[in-house]
C-alpha cells in the first residue's frame, strides 16, 4: 500500500533534494510525496488530499510556522502523524512540538537514513492504526447487527468472541414464543403514519426490552409479529422455564400498554401469545452481506399456529405440553387437544397462568370442569356453566361450554 507524506518546507532546494533520495521508493510505489512551502499552503494541500498520510515540518517558516500547523493538524478529526524538523540543540522547540503532539522529531541538518528510518517508523504506526480502527469499525458493526436480535450483554460476549459458538446454523432444541396484536390491520388502515409509527416503536421497544431481560433472542420482528428463542445461541438448561416467565412479562407490558393507549382514545389490541419446545434449524441464514440470526422447522411453526389458537380459545397465552413438562413448577390449566391448522394429530395445550390466579380457586373448579369433559361425564356441561356464570370473564370457560351447548364431546377440537 503507497503511503503519501506531505514536506512542509520553505528551502527552495529542498524538493529536488527529497526527490532524488526516495526515487526506489516512488518508483516501486511504496510512497507518494507532496511538498508545501508553509503551513497556510499545507493546510490547503490537506483539505484537497485528505487521503495524506504523515506530514514531515519544518518549524521556521513564513505565515505559518511548523509548531502552528501542528497544533492546527491536532485540532482536526483526522489528526496526521507529523515529524518536526528543528535546528541541533533546539530543545524548547522540540519540547512544544513533542508536547503538541508530534509523532517524533528530526534535527538540521538531516540525516537522510535517519529521515528514511524515522519515516518507515511512522508508516508502521499508521499502518498499526489502520488495523486498530479496521477491527473497531467491523466490530462495532457487529455489536450492532447483534444487537438486533441479542442481549446487550450477549451481543458484547459474542462480539469478543469472534463469530461466537452457536451463530452456524445448526439443529438445537429451543423454546420458542410467538406474538401477535389482534385487529393490527385495522389500525394500520386507519391511523396516521406519524401516530402509527411512534405507537409501534414504543410496544416493540417495550416487548424487546422485556425479551432480553429473560435473555432471550430476537429471531424475527415483522410489522406487529415478534419471534423469540430460548436455548440459541447459548446454552440455557432452563429454556423452557425462561419462556414461561417471558411471556408472562410479556403478557403484562402489553396489557398495560393496552390500557395506556385505551386511557388516550387508542384501540390497540390485545397481544396474543404462543410458545412451543422442540427441534429446530437456527442460525444466520443472512449469507454474507446480511446478518439475520433465526429459526426454522416444525417447533416454530407450532408455536405460531398456538399464537393463533388464543384467538379462537379466548386466551392470550397458550402453550404446548412440552414446554408445560419442561418448565419448572409449571402453573397453568388445561386448553384441550388441538388439532392446528396444516397437522393431522392432536398436541395437548394450556394456559400458563400467573401465581394469583393459578391458585384461584375457581382454577381448581375449571380443572375439575376440564376432567368431567375429558371423561364424558354429562356434569361437565353445568359445571362448566356455574363457572361462567361466577366469572363471566372466564373466556375459556365459556369457550368449552360452548361447544358442549353445540353438541362436542371430549376435549379434542380441530382449529382452522
Amino acid at each position: 500500500m503507497t503511503s503519501t507524506i506531505l514536506f512542509v518546507d520553505d528551502e527552495p532546494d529542498l524538493e529536488a533534494l527529497i526527490l532524488q533520495k526516495f526515487r526506489r521508493q516512488i518508483r516501486d510505489g511504496l510512497v507518494d510525496i507532496m511538498f508545501a512551502r508553509d503551513g497556510v499552503e499545507a493546510l490547503e494541500s490537506l483539505e484537497q488530499n485528505p487521503h495524506v498520510d504523515m506530514v514531515v515540518s519544518d518549524i521556521n517558516m513564513p505565515r505559518m510556522d511548523g509548531l502552528s500547523l501542528l497544533a492546527k493538524l491536532q485540532e482536526a478529526e483526522d489528526k496526521k502523524a507529523t515529524i518536526i524538523v528543528s535546528a541541533y540543540g533546539d530543545m524548547s522547540n522540540i519540547r512544544t512540538a513533542m508536547n503538541r503532539g508530534a509523532f517524533d522529531f528530526l534535527t538540521k541538518p538531516i540525516d537522510f537514513a535517519d529521515l528514511e528510518a524515522t519515516i518507515e517508523k511512522t508508516i508502521r504506526h499508521i499502518e498499526m492504526l489502520r488495523e486498530v480502527r479496521r477491527r473497531q469499525m467491523e466490530a462495532e458493526r457487529a455489536h450492532a447487527a447483534l444487537s438486533r436480535h441479542f442481549s446487550p450483554e450477549l451481543a458484547k460476549r459474542l462480539v469478543a468472541g469472534g463469530e461466537g459458538e452457536g451463530i452456524e446454523v445448526q439443529w438445537r432444541d429451543v423454546a420458542t414464543i410467538f406474538t401477535d396484536i389482534t385487529g393490527f390491520t385495522s389500525l394500520v388502515e386507519s391511523a396516521p403514519p406519524e401516530m402509527l409509527g411512534a405507537l409501534l416503536n414504543e410496544y416493540v421497544g417495550g416487548m424487546t426490552e422485556t425479551i432480553f431481560a429473560h435473555e432471550g433472542t430476537v429471531a424475527k420482528i415483522i410489522g406487529d409479529a415478534i419471534q423469540v428463542l430460548f436455548n440459541a445461541p447459548g446454552d440455557q438448561p432452563d429454556y423452557a422455564t425462561r419462556a414461561v416467565a417471558c411471556a408472562h412479562d410479556l403478557d403484562a407490558w402489553a396489557q398495560d400498554f393496552c390500557a395506556r393507549q385505551r386511557a388516550v382514545g387508542v384501540n390497540f389490541g390485545t397481544t396474543r401469545i404462543g410458545i412451543h419446545a422442540g427441534p429446530a434449524l437456527v442460525g444466520n441464514f443472512g449469507g454474507n452481506r446480511f446478518f439475520d440470526y433465526t429459526a426454522y422447522g416444525d417447533t416454530i411453526n407450532i408455536a405460531a399456529r398456538l399464537e393463533a389458537a388464543n384467538k379462537h380459545l379466548g386466551t392470550r397465552i397458550c402453550a404446548s405440553a412440552s414446554v408445560a413438562k419442561a418448565a419448572e413448577h409449571f402453573q397453568g390449566r388445561p386448553v384441550g387437544d388441538l388439532i392446528l391448522r396444516g397437522r393431522s394429530e392432536p398436541l395437548r395445550a394450556f394456559e400458563p397462568l400467573p401465581q394469583e390466579k393459578f391458585e384461584a380457586p375457581r382454577t381448581a373448579q375449571y380443572s375439575e370442569a376440564f376432567a368431567k369433559m375429558e371423561a364424558g361425564d354429562v356434569a361437565a356441561m353445568p359445571a362448566f356453566a356455574a363457572l361462567v356464570g361466577v366469572h363471566a370473564d372466564d373466556s375459556l370457560a365459556g369457550f368449552h361450554l360452548k361447544r358442549l351447548l353445540n353438541g362436542a364431546k371430549g376435549v379434542r377440537m380441530k382449529l382452522e
